[in-house]
């Protein structure tokens, strides 16, 4: 494992965050239902219900973490994202009044650049994958010495992200049997893998089949560049799997499966019709890996699910 992040290191973030940020930091709730519930033959289905989180995702646990941690010049601070990331960026700069840039891709949808220019970030859409509009930000940064955020593969973000599963601990007084996380650069699953390292539940790593950036760097043995275009990709959108979630993956995180954009986009729709919950795609993958068979849990498995996100346009959820 990295030797910068551990479960204690993810354990004294969250007191950080609990000491002083909740007003902008949220303890998201959990949503425990009956695998029944769900059309699941499991015992329990639990919703962590990080989309409620500021910012609209998870991201805003790494990010502040981020900024936090590091003196921030008079430049500010600097990203690329395929949307949220940025928008966390943004908002945590906010929070401490500093300057923010944002690079995104020209996939990024436009409900996230408008919650990036409403967060009175500089914006620049530029290049047609996530790729592109890090490079684009990288040489920008060498110009204006912002300290860099990067949307997965820092420590302080992987970090933040493992608080995630701290919470999902305390919160059920247990820890579940299982946890359903999507990935894209693989700061999610890195952060929650490294918290359940050391125990008996289960991290699963769901990609979409038209992004699969761990997926195939285990096929390969290493990580390696993919094509990316799934309904997720604005969010799943990198076209390699980051340093220390193949790191840590590689050690904690036994299955990698795939799910198709026809999946996903049931799974969005159906927390949407069913349970009032709005998900962007890359938050709906663990709902569609239970629902297609993907996933099969044990009739007596308490499976938890991360609802990551919810910038999205609500046209796509249907009526």
């Amino acid at each position: 494992m990295n030797p910068s992040i551990s479960r204690s290191e993810i354990h004294s973030t969250l007191r950080r965050f609990d000491a002083g940020y909740r007003h902008f930091l949220h303890e998201t709730p959990l949503f425990k239902l009956p695998g029944a519930a769900l059309g699941i033959s499991c015992k329990e289905i639990w919703l962590k219900l990080e989309q409620l989180q500021t910012s609209g995702s998870f991201k805003a646990r790494g990010m502040l973490n981020r900024l936090l941690s590091n003196p921030i010049p008079k430049s500010g601070v600097i990203v690329a994202s395929g949307g949220n990331a940025g928008i966390a960026t943004a908002a945590a700069a906010k929070l401490l009044g500093v300057p923010c840039e944002v690079f995104v891709p020209t996939i990024s949808s436009p409900a996230k650049q408008a919650r990036l220019k409403a967060l009175g970030a500089t914006l620049h859409v530029t290049g047609s994958a996530y790729s592109e509009a890090l490079c684009a930000c990288l040489e920008r940064q060498q110009h204006t010495g912002a300290l860099l955020t990067h949307a997965y593969d820092q420590s302080e973000v992987v970090v933040g992200a493992g608080t995630i599963a701290a919470e999902i601990d305390t919160q059920a007084n247990a820890a579940p049997d299982s946890v359903l996380v999507s990935v894209g650069g693989g700061g999610l699953i890195a952060g929650i893998a490294t918290w359940y390292a050391d125990s008996a539940t289960h991290v699963i790593a769901l990609e979409p089949e038209l992004a699969p950036t761990l997926h195939a760097a285990r096929g390969a043995g290493e990580p390696v560049d993919v094509q990316v275009s799934s309904v997720a990709a604005d969010a799943l959108g990198a076209k390699r799997i980051g340093f220390i979630a193949w790191n840590i993956t590689q050690q904690h995180v036994t299955q990698s499966l795939l799910l198709s954009d026809e999946a996903i986009m049931q799974a969005q729709r159906w927390l949407w019709q069913h349970l009032q919950v709005a998900a962007e795609p890359s938050a709906a993958l663990g709902l569609a890996a239970l629902q297609s068979g993907v996933y099969q849990p044990r009739s007596n498995e308490k499976v938890c699910l991360v609802i990551c996100g919810a910038n999205l346009d609500t046209k796509a959820l249907g009526h």
